[in-house]
This record gives C-alpha cells, sequence and structure tokens, in this order.
C-alpha cells in the first residue's frame, strides 16, 4: 500500500469517530476520553514507513517491511497505548498500517508476503525488494490499487459529509 494512502485511511478513521456520540468514548486505565487525535493517528499510521523505509534503502535490511511492520513491536505498542489517549491514538495508527499492507499483499495473490509481519522471527520467501519510489510503478494497476482508489473515494466522501453536517449545524445555531 502507497504511503499516502496510510495517512489518508488513518485520517479518515479519526474523522469516522469524531463523529460517534459521546457514547463511544474511549476507555483506558478508567477514565474515558473523547475522539482520538486524527494527528496522532495519522504519526502511528506513518511510524512503519518511517522506520523502515530508511533501513531498507540504506541497506540495513534486505526488506522494507522489518521492525517497524513487525508485529514483535506489539509490547512496546501497548506500553504506549496504556499511557494515554495519544498512545491509544498512535497504537490505532500502527496497528492500521500493518493490516493494511498485509490486506493489500494478500489481495495481490501474494499472501506469504504478509509474513513480514513476523519479521525477523519469519521473513517472506520472494518479497519484493523493491524501493519505495520504483515501488509506485510496480504497484499501479494491481488489484490492491484499485482498493485504494475505493478507500481514497470512501474517505473523500466522509470528509466531505462531515464538513456539511458541521455547517448545517453552524447554520441551525
Amino acid at each position: 500500500m502507497l504511503f499516502p494512502t496510510h495517512l489518508v485511511a488513518a485520517a479518515g478513521l479519526g474523522r469516522l469517530v469524531a463523529n460517534q456520540p459521546r457514547e463511544t468514548d474511549i476507555a483506558v486505565k478508567g477514565r474515558s476520553w473523547p475522539a482520538l487525535s486524527t494527528g496522532w493517528l495519522v504519526l502511528g499510521a506513518a511510524l512503519p514507513d518511517l522506520l523502515d523505509k530508511p533501513l531498507g534503502l540504506l541497506e540495513v535490511t534486505t526488506l522494507f517491511h522489518s521492525i517497524g511492520h513487525s508485529v514483535l513491536l506489539l509490547p512496546a505498542v501497548i506500553l504506549l497505548a496504556v499511557r494515554g489517549k495519544r498512545g491509544v491514538a498512535i497504537a490505532i495508527g500502527w496497528a492500521s498500517h500493518l493490516m493494511l499492507d498485509a490486506v493489500h499483499v494478500v489481495i495481490n495473490g501474494r499472501p506469504s508476503d504478509a509474513l513480514f509481519l513476523g519479521w525477523p522471527v519469519v521473513v517472506p520467501p520472494t518479497p519484493p525488494a523493491i524501493p519505495p519510489g520504483e515501488f509506485v510503478w510496480f504497484y499501479l494497476g494491481t488489484p490492491s490499487s484499485y482498493v485504494e482508489v475505493v478507500l481514497w473515494v470512501a474517505v473523500g466522501a466522509l470528509v466531505v459529509r462531515s464538513l456539511r453536517t458541521s455547517r448545517d449545524a453552524g447554520e441551525g445555531a
């Protein structure tokens, strides 16, 4: 999945959560908070690529999905989440990134590539070792790229609906 799509998906998730009634507030450590910050969700969604792409480009690892995309980070992510609302948002953004990347490789007919989730314990047998810039051209036209277009349209519609609802509420006041 392309990096901007992870950010858009997290922003859409933030917008979706922001539009929920108060009863859906998140409770952590016995406290209830209003909707999660879109900014922290987006940061969490960006983290896997911000960690792994430079490591791959610098040839520290042979994969572009390594430590930032590994579920072995889950204990650290949980520790971050229990620290408060920002941590919860970052953790959810991170998890959304991993889920979207795993779904995208499965949709594109490469389910064994989802083994990146277990890095370094397990590694995909034949991962595409394509740098991010070149990956865009490799990726366009794949089944998953069309799913991304649908996701962008859905988030766009959600934002438009949210803005209209906000505008209508402002006019009614």
